[in-house]
Parts: structure tokens; sequence; C-alpha cells
């Protein structure tokens, strides 16, 4: 059984070598989808008996590990260094540097290493976290899926 949470967030981020708009300093309003498998909990009487996961649960861990450290940051590449140097500048700015542009498809890959170890064993169940898909608009979005690098 497969079971999918989506989440929404804000952050900015600049694709430094793009040779479109994305170049330029912008924002979007991301969405994450995390896909969760495995067997329905079958502990008679448990909150959860019937369920792969709580929706509420899946949601949790994405909030604390991706949702609430991206939210309302500017996502950098750490070798961008002139933005780095500018978002430096301001105080307190929420910034999250990565090692590779911040792209939809890292960001995408970001979140599936981050997620991946946080869901196994949850429930003593045997779950496996399959896909994380981000959307970086409503029309253009990146997966992460299980096995596939």
């Amino acid at each position: 059984m497969r079971i999918t949470r989506r989440l929404e967030f804000d952050a900015g981020h600049r694709i430094p070598n793009h040779a479109s708009q994305c170049c330029h300093l912008h924002g979007h309003r991301y969405a994450i989808e995390i896909t969760l498998s495995g067997p329905l909990v079958a502990t008679t009487g448990a909150a959860e008996e019937g369920m792969v996961m709580d929706f509420s649960a899946v949601k949790a861990i994405a909030q604390q590990h991706i949702v609430e450290p991206w939210d309302h940051a500017f996502l950098a590449w750490r070798r961008d260094t002139a933005v780095v140097d500018f978002l430096g500048s301001i105080a307190a700015h929420k910034t999250v540097l990565f090692d590779a542009p911040p792209t939809a498809e890292h960001l995408a890959q970001t979140a599936f290493n981050v997620l991946n170890p946080l869901y196994k064993g949850c429930y003593g169940n045997d779950l496996k976290l399959e896909r994380v898909r981000i959307y970086e608009t409503p029309n253009c979005w990146a997966d992460a899926v299980r096995g596939e690098d």
C-alpha cells in the first residue's frame, strides 16, 4: 500500500548559470509530496490500525526536517558567492545552503536523502520512502524515487 502527504512552503532561490529568468533572485510557492509504502498496521486497537502511517505523523516529520527549515528561506548554492555574501550581510537572514544549484531536482533529492532514514521503523512497520516530489510551480516538478539516482 502507498500513501502520500502534501505540504507547501514559500522560498526564494536562483539558478546562477540558468540561461533564462531563473538566474535572477525570485521565489516560489513550493509543494512537497512524500510517498511512503508499507503494510497496513494490523495491531488490534492501535490508533493507526488499518493505516500505513497516520498522515499527521508523515506531516510532522517532513514539517520539522524540510518545511520549517526551508519555509521563507532563501535556498542558495554555496558556490554562488555573490548571493551567499549578500544574504550573509542581512542580519538573521534565513538562508539554507546546498552543495549544488537549488533546482527542483536537487531539492527533491536532498529532501529524499534527509527524510529516508526518518520514516524507517515508524510504528515498527516496514515503511519505505518511495518518492519525494517537489513542485516548483503547479506545472513543473521533480521526483526523487527510491532506486533511481
